[in-house]
């Protein structure tokens, strides 16, 4: 059984729990054991482009509790990851920062050699799990659900760090959502921003990139979005309820993280993967299941 450290960030327990229920449950029927950690603090992406060192410090020390307990890490938001990456990225290569996160490890008995990895939920699917196993764990595939995989930014770039995938033709997402037997549709916006960055900034850039990155999915002939980005789900799941995202008949092109789908294809309930039952819910998508 493979075994990893469970990093859930901030935004994840606080704002979208259902990917951290859905996540678990589909790991759990792929023989995934998660080890959870009280000491695991912000992964220092707000500090990124504030204080250097508070940020990489912070990133540092969840690093070295998951080395000392000698386990990879398994990182759900997509955001952690790369702050997590990038922290790694920048500590190998720079010798004074190297030497400040050495002194401030050891003043809290830890130390970090940079021995295990930062890995995506998804990663872990496709490359550790395999798809072979993904797909022979699925017990109902779908039938004629057209998906657009909305794959986020920080993940995907910058891409000599993150290392998820081809920055330019990612595959792995749509390939996970092929797994279940959904289409993952081809649609001209798929590596665009989802909006989010600018929210609280720009509110109306924001929506605007939104109901456009939308409108080209439902184009494509998309019946949902696939997210497995906290902050990408949020942003069309709150714009869509805002209707902002209507098709003039009342229907949203809606997000669906891809542990829940996943999950369904599994056999899973739409309780057991946290998914709410109505227009927007799991109900609409059960009716796409095989029998």
């Amino acid at each position: 059984m493979n075994k990893y450290a469970l990093f859930l960030g901030c935004n994840i327990p606080a704002r979208v729990p259902q990917y951290e229920k859905a996540a678990r449950a589909v790991l759990d029927r792929l023989g995934i054991e998660l080890v959870d950690f009280r000491r695991f603090k912000c992964c220092g992406y707000p500090m990124q482009n504030v204080d250097r060192e508070a940020y990489v410090l912070s990133a540092a020390g969840n690093l070295a509790v998951a080395e000392e307990a000698g386990l990879d890490m398994l990182v759900l938001c997509k955001c952690c990851y790369g702050s997590l990456r990038k922290a790694r990225y920048l500590i190998e290569r720079d010798e004074n920062l190297r030497r400040l996160v050495d002194r401030s490890l050891q003043g809290r008995g830890l130390r970090y050699s940079g021995r295990y990895e930062v890995k995506h939920f998804l990663s872990v699917l496709y490359h550790d799990v395999g798809l072979d196993a993904v797909r022979a764990g699925i017990t109902r595939r779908f039938q004629d659900l057209r998906i657009a995989a909305q794959y986020g930014c920080h993940a995907l770039r910058p891409s000599e760090i993150t290392r998820f995938d081809d920055p330019i033709r990612p595959r792995i997402l749509d390939e996970l959502v092929e797994a279940t037997g959904a289409v993952s549709v081809d649609w001209p916006m798929k590596l665009e921003c989802c909006g989010a960055p600018l929210l609280g900034v720009n509110d109306q850039v924001s929506r605007e990139l939104t109901r456009k990155k939308a409108a080209d999915g439902k184009r494509a002939g998309a019946h949902y979005l696939c997210t497995a980005c906290p902050y990408c789900h949020q942003q069309f799941d709150s714009v869509g309820r805002a209707s902002d995202l209507s098709d003039g008949e009342g229907q949203t092109l809606s997000p669906i993280l891809y542990p829940q789908l996943l999950g369904l294809s599994m056999g899973l309930g739409e309780a057991a993967v946290g998914l709410e039952t109505g227009p927007n819910g799991g109900s609409n998508l059960l009716s796409f299941l095989s029998t």
